[in-house]
C-alpha cells in the first residue's frame, strides 16, 4: 500500500478533508457556490504527478502486516491510513468521485453507485425497517414509484402514503409518528416539473423526527437541496453529471454516520447489497464534474430560450422559469445564482397522437432532437412521459400526478447553435400546422 494516508483521507467520520462542507444533522445553511465547493476540493495527482489521478482498478489490496487484516476488519484501521480490504467495500477511485459529490451537495460525505435506482432503494433500505412507513411525492420518476408501491411493500413490509407535497397540510397529516421514516420528493419532479418547497417539507418532517431524502437529479447545480435543510441527497449521476448518455451511475450524499452505515461490513446496505461502482466509470465521472456548472448554464439558457419562444406560439409550455409556473417564485427564491432553472421543458400536446406526430417531425423531419429517453444529454431528448418514464402508473396516478397523455418531455441540449436549433423546431411547428 502506498504511503501517502492523507492523499487518500475519505469523506467518512474521521476521515474528513477540512476543504470539504461540514454540517450538522440540524444543517445549518451553508451559502457556497457549488462550482466554488468542487473547486475547493483537494486534486488528486496522478501516481507519477499526473495532473488526472490514477485510476485503482484492483479489487481487493495487500496488508503488509497480517495483523493489520483483523483490525481493517474491526473497523480500526481504514482509508484515512490508507488501509482498503476489496473494492465492494471501499475503492480510492470511487472515494474521490464520491468527495466531489459531497462538495456539490454541501453534505458532510458521499458515496457513488453503480445507478440512480441502486441509490435510490440502498439509502432507503438503510433508512427503514419492516413495519416502517415512508411519505412521498405522488408526482415521482416512475421507476421509483414503482419501488415505493410495488416492491418494498412486497419484499420488505416497507409501505408509502403518496401525497401532494405542495399541500403542506397534507404531507403533515400523513406523517405517523414513530413509524414513519422518511419523507421522499424529487426537487423538481419529473416529469411535471412541480418545484418542492424544500426547507418548508424540512421543517416539517424534522419536527416529526423524520429523514429527508431528495432526489435533485433534475437540478444538479441549480438546487442545493443538503443547503435548504435536507438530510440526504440521492442522484443518478447518469443524467446530467455524466452529461454524455454512455454511463449507468448514482450517489448518496449524507451525514457522515448514515454513509458510514451504509458501507458497514454487517448491516450496510450498500455493502452488502453491492451496487459496486467501477473505478474506471469514477474516474471518467470525476473528470466531468469540473465543467458541470458550464453545461447547466447552457442547458438552462437554452431551454429558457424555447420555453419563452413556444409559449408566444400558441403552445402550452411548462417551464419553472416562465411566470405563469405556479412554482415560479418559489424555484427563484431557492435556486443558486447564476444556473438558470434547469434544462428540462414539457410541451403538452393534450393526447399521445399529437405528442407522437410531434416527435417524429423534429426528430426525423427537421433533426432537432432525438426520441429517446433519460436527460442531460448534448443532444435534446423527447419522450411521451405517460408512455415511457411513467408508464408503472396507471391512468388514475398519472391524472394525481398531472401527467397528461401528451406530456411530451424535453430534456434541451447544447449541440449546435441556439438559432440553428430554433429553426429547426419552428419549422416543425409549421409542417404540423
Amino acid at each position: 500500500m502506498a504511503g501517502k494516508s492523507e492523499q487518500n483521507a475519505v469523506v467518512l467520520d474521521k476521515q474528513r478533508p477540512a476543504n470539504v462542507a461540514q454540517k450538522s444533522m440540524k444543517h445549518h445553511l451553508i451559502l457556497e457556490d457549488p462550482a466554488a465547493a468542487l473547486a475547493n476540493v483537494r486534486h488528486e495527482f496522478g501516481e507519477h504527478g499526473g495532473v488526472n489521478m490514477s485510476i485503482e482498478a484492483s479489487i481487493t489490496f495487500t496488508v503488509m502486516e497480517p495483523e493489520n487484516l483483523s483490525r481493517m476488519f474491526a473497523g480500526e484501521l481504514g482509508p484515512d491510513c490508507d488501509f482498503f480490504i476489496y473494492s465492494r467495500h471501499l475503492n480510492p477511485t470511487v472515494l474521490n468521485l464520491s468527495r466531489l459529490m459531497a462538495a456539490l451537495e454541501g453534505t458532510e460525505a458521499a458515496y457513488c453507485t453503480s445507478s440512480g435506482m441502486s441509490a435510490i432503494s440502498s439509502v432507503l433500505l438503510q433508512l427503514c425497517s419492516s413495519g416502517d412507513h415512508i411519505v412521498a411525492s405522488r408526482s415521482l420518476y416512475g421507476g421509483t414509484y414503482a419501488l415505493l408501491t410495488h416492491f418494498l411493500p412486497k419484499a420488505c413490509n416497507i409501505t408509502t402514503s403518496f401525497v401532494d407535497t405542495r399541500d403542506l397540510n397534507m404531507v403533515e397529516e400523513a406523517i405517523v409518528e414513530g413509524r414513519t421514516k422518511v419523507l421522499y420528493f424529487e426537487s423538481i419532479s419529473n416529469p411535471t416539473l412541480m418545484v418542492s418547497d424544500i426547507p418548508a417539507l424540512c421543517r416539517i418532517a424534522h419536527s416529526k423526527g423524520v429523514t429527508v431524502v431528495v432526489d435533485n437529479t433534475f437540478a444538479p447545480m441549480v438546487l442545493s437541496p443538503a443547503r435548504l435543510g435536507a438530510d440526504v441527497v440521492v442522484h443518478s449521476i447518469s443524467k446530467y453529471i455524466s452529461g454524455a448518455a454512455d454511463v449507468i451511475a448514482g450517489a448518496v450524499c449524507g451525514p457522515a454516520s448514515l454513509i458510514n452505515s451504509m458501507m458497514d461490513l454487517r448491516e450496510g446496505a450498500l455493502m452488502l447489497l453491492g451496487p459496486t461502482m467501477n473505478a474506471k466509470i469514477a474516474f471518467e465521472l470525476s473528470e466531468r464534474l469540473p465543467h458541470l456548472g458550464l453545461r447547466m448554464k447552457e442547458h438552462s439558457n437554452r431551454a429558457l430560450v424555447f420555453a419563452t419562444r413556444m409559449t408566444k406560439l400558441g403552445l402550452k409550455v411548462i417551464y419553472p422559469a416562465l411566470e405563469n409556473h405556479p412554482d415560479h417564485g418559489l424555484l427563484k427564491s431557492l435556486a443558486n445564482k447564476d444556473y438558470g432553472y434547469g434544462g428540462i421543458l414539457c410541451v403538452d400536446m393534450e393526447t399521445e397522437e399529437k405528442a407522437n406526430c410531434l416527435m417524429n417531425v423534429l426528430q426525423n423531419c427537421t433533426q432537432f432532437g432525438l426520441i429517446a429517453v433519460s436527460l442531460g444529454y448534448y443532444e435534446t431528448l423527447m419522450s411521451c412521459s405517460g408512455n415511457s418514464t411513467s408508464s408503472e402508473m396507471n391512468n388514475q396516478e398519472k391524472e394525481l400526478a398531472g401527467i397528461s397523455p401528451g406530456l411530451v418531455r424535453m430534456s434541451i441540449g447544447y449541440n449546435g447553435t441556439l438559432e440553428q436549433k430554433w429553426s429547426q423546431l419552428e419549422k416543425a411547428l409549421s409542417q404540423m400546422q
